[in-house]
């Protein structure tokens, strides 16, 4: 008896992209503590959203740039930072050791998105909804509706100093990343996280945006992104907390800028919480995103 064929919701719906400053000037910096001056010139597209239900292994980390996986978690609400660190933590490290091959992994942040009233619940425990010594501004709390790549090239090597500073040295000179695994806390009903293939994008569609942290101790950016025909977007429809979404921010190894045995591989990951229409009643999207540094000691190129 044939295998049913499997029904795949692609979504007709709108992503923001960022929209060039008219005279040709790079984008005002953004604070952390400010969250308004996020909002920077932008323009909507209508775009079709691929669901990846029952193609998930074609889409891989080097080829795509992003991996969907079965990896269930011991953690099922997120309400506790102790927990969070010091069990979630450690599946996710040992998740991207066996995917990747690294020979370590470095979690600098995670993010939690909940409804504002959830956000603000006494039942949470110990600062669950962030980690980041770095950002200390406003909890974020709903899902980030415009394209983004979280950090600018620049801005992602400068953190293995930043976060590693007696060891960067030696982490790079191997095979560095930087590696997003975003999880729904419960089933994705709506608002889900739409991903587009790295190829999809040239350098010329990024532009580097600078976010200053609280206190002056980091000057970082983000890479928005200007809108092309030639993007193709994919999720999965209804992920569960099963389910982990895994995606590139930033290799060393990867793109047209590194050695020539590399410029196929995918280096960073366009992405945005997009709006499914006729879901407007569902129960709002809970996730918990978490930041990596990702090295392979071992990838040692000769001089």
């Amino acid at each position: 008896m044939a295998a049913a064929a499997v029904q795949r919701h692609d979504v007709q719906t709108t992503l923001t992209f960022y929209k060039p400053n008219a005279d040709g000037s790079p984008p005002a910096p953004a604070y952390m503590a400010r969250p308004e001056t996020f909002e920077r010139p932008s323009e909507d597209h209508q775009v079709t959203v691929h669901d990846v239900t029952g193609e998930e292994a074609k889409y891989t980390l080097d080829s795509h740039g992003f991996q969907f996986v079965t990896s269930p978690t011991k953690e099922k609400d997120f309400m506790d930072a102790d927990r969070i660190k010091n069990i979630y933590y450690k599946e996710v490290e040992q998740l991207l050791k066996e995917i990747t091959g690294a020979t370590r992994v470095h979690i600098f942040d995670h993010t939690i998105r909940r409804p504002a009233k959830k956000e603000s619940n006494k039942n949470q425990r110990n600062g669950a909804v962030s980690h980041d010594a770095e950002k200390q501004g406003p909890r974020p709390i709903g899902p980030t509706f415009s394209v983004h790549v979280d950090q600018s090239y620049d801005s992602a090597l400068s953190r293995v100093a930043f976060h590693l500073p007696e060891d960067a040295d030696k982490l790079l000179k191997g095979r560095v990343q930087i590696i997003n695994v975003w999880r729904p806390i419960k089933t994705v009903r709506r608002d889900p996280l739409a991903v587009s293939p790295s190829w999809c994008f040239s350098e010329d569609d990024l532009v580097v945006s600078p976010v200053v942290y609280p206190h002056g101790n980091r000057v970082g950016a983000t890479l928005s992104v200007k809108y092309t025909d030639r993007q193709l977007w994919y999720y999965k429809r209804q992920q569960t907390p099963d389910e982990a979404l895994i995606f590139k921010c930033f290799d060393t190894r990867a793109g047209p800028q590194s050695a020539k045995k590399y410029e196929k591989r995918a280096k960073r990951v366009p992405h945005s919480a997009f709006k499914i229409p006729g879901t407007e009643g569902e129960e709002e999207r809970e996730s918990i995103e978490v930041r990596c540094l990702v090295f392979d000691e071992n990838d040692v190129e000769d001089d």
